[in-house]
C-alpha cells in the first residue's frame, strides 16, 4: 500500500464533507471542495518530500542531533515530545488537510469582513486576533515578537484550549482575546502560565 492510499483519502473525504455540510454547504459543493483539497494536499506532500519520510521519522526527529535545532525552537514555544509525536504520527495528508481547513476558516473570515466594509488590512488584523497563525516561529517577516507564527505541533493543544475556554467562561475568554495583540500572543502567554 502506497502513501496515497484510498482508505486515508476516503476517511478524510467523509470527515471534511460532513464538516462542510454542517457549515451550510451543499453535499455536492462539499464533495467537490474536499476532493480538490485532498488533491492539493497530496501535491503539497510530494513537493515537501513528506512522502519520502521513513516510518520511524518521529523517533529520529526526537533523537538525532541533526534535528536538535528544530526541536529546540519548538521547545522554546512550549512544544512537548507528545506534541511532536501527535503531529508526525499523523498521515502527511491529514496534516496538510488540517492546515488547509485553517486557511479555509481564515479566508472565510476575511471575505466576511470585507463584505461588511472592512479594509483588507483590518480584516487580516482581525484574523490574527481571533485565529492562531501557524508556521516557523523564527519567521518574523509578517509577525514579530509574541505575534510570530506558532509551531503546528501545538495545534491539538490549542484546539483543546479554545474549546475549554469558549465553554467554561466565554466572557473572560473574549476579554483575554481583546486584550492581546494577537491570538498567538495570548497562546504564548497561556503556555508560559501553564494553562495550555
Amino acid at each position: 500500500m502506497g502513501l496515497f492510499s484510498t482508505s486515508i483519502e476516503d476517511k478524510l473525504e467523509k470527515l471534511y464533507i460532513d464538516m462542510f455540510v454542517s457549515m451550510g454547504m451543499s453535499y455536492s459543493e462539499a464533495k467537490q471542495s474536499v476532493k480538490q483539497m485532498i488533491e492539493e494536499s497530496k501535491e503539497n506532500v510530494k513537493q515537501s518530500g513528506e512522502d519520502k519520510l521513513p516510518p520511524d521519522f518521529v523517533d529520529r526527529l526526537l533523537t538525532e542531533p541533526r534535528f536538535k535545532h528544530k526541536l529546540e525552537v519548538g521547545r522554546k514555544e512550549g512544544v512537548r515530545d507528545e506534541d511532536v509525536r501527535w503531529w508526525f504520527n499523523m498521515h502527511p495528508i491529514e496534516r496538510q488537510m488540517m492546515m488547509k481547513m485553517d486557511e479555509f476558516h481564515k479566508t472565510t473570515l476575511v471575505v466576511s469582513l470585507l463584505q461588511d466594509g472592512k479594509e483588507m488590512e483590518e480584516a487580516l488584523r482581525q484574523v490574527e486576533k481571533y485565529h492562531p497563525i501557524f508556521g516557523d516561529p523564527e519567521n518574523t517577516k509578517k509577525q514579530k515578537g509574541e505575534n510570530r507564527p506558532l509551531p503546528e505541533q501545538l495545534k491539538d493543544r490549542i484546539n483543546i484550549y479554545i474549546e475549554k475556554r469558549a465553554t467554561n467562561n466565554p466572557e473572560q475568554y473574549k476579554k483575554d482575546i481583546e486584550n492581546s495583540s494577537s491570538f498567538n500572543a495570548l497562546i504564548r502567554k497561556e503556555i508560559k502560565a501553564g494553562n495550555l
